[in-house]
């Protein structure tokens, strides 16, 4: 009896400090580091650094760099520059981007916010030379965090969000043509993270 008390007493010892070893890690400051590999077939770049505040199971905050270059179909989805000759490149886009994770951070559904501040470069075939002309993006999304493999940090993240935008300077004209800078921007992307 005494070697089954003392049996059980050490289990329930082991599974205390694996318990609290478990939250000691959960209440830790984490970081993601996550890449957008559309950007990248775009000429172009998305890299964003995500931060888990410690002691926090829901909330993720983070800064991104990006920038590619559009493609016809993006171009051609406001109407008004549909089949205009226009060629349109973001040339650099910094955002602040904070997360709510219902499940936990980078585990299934999340809805976040972008603000961004954004550098476009315009050139039409139709025009002489180019302009450049900036933006501010607020942006509201959701979307669901897939890990593939649970030894790991890796996960896969698409999401779908709606925004505001507008002009705050720079030059949207090129010779007589006039690049149209549609307020409502929809927008999508499947981000490859790794937290560590």
């Amino acid at each position: 009896m005494k070697k089954i008390t003392l049996g059980l007493s050490i289990l329930l010892m082991s599974v205390g400090v694996f318990a609290q070893e478990e939250k000691q890690q959960s209440n830790k400051t984490e970081f993601s580091v996550e890449i957008d590999p559309a950007t990248f077939a775009f000429n172009g770049y998305g890299v964003h650094l995500r931060v888990k505040p410690k002691n926090s199971e829901h909330l993720l905050i983070g800064v991104g760099v990006y920038a590619m270059d559009f493609p016809d179909l993006i171009v051609d989805f406001n109407p008004e520059n549909k089949d205009k000759g226009w060629d349109v490149r973001l040339n650099q886009g910094i955002g602040l981007f904070g997360e709510y994770h219902f499940s936990e951070v980078n585990k299934k559904f999340f809805v976040g916010v972008q603000l961004a501040s954004q550098e476009y470069k315009i050139e039409n075939e139709n025009e002489v030379g180019s302009e450049k002309f900036s933006t501010f993006l607020g942006l509201g999304y959701a979307g669901y965090t897939i890990k593939p493999f649970k030894s790991n940090g890796l996960y896969i993240k698409p999401w779908m969000g709606i925004g505001y935008t507008s002009k705050t300077g720079g030059e949207n004209k090129l010779g007589d043509s006039e690049y149209d800078i549609s307020p409502i921007l929809l927008f999508g992307a499947v981000h490859l993270g790794y937290t560590f």
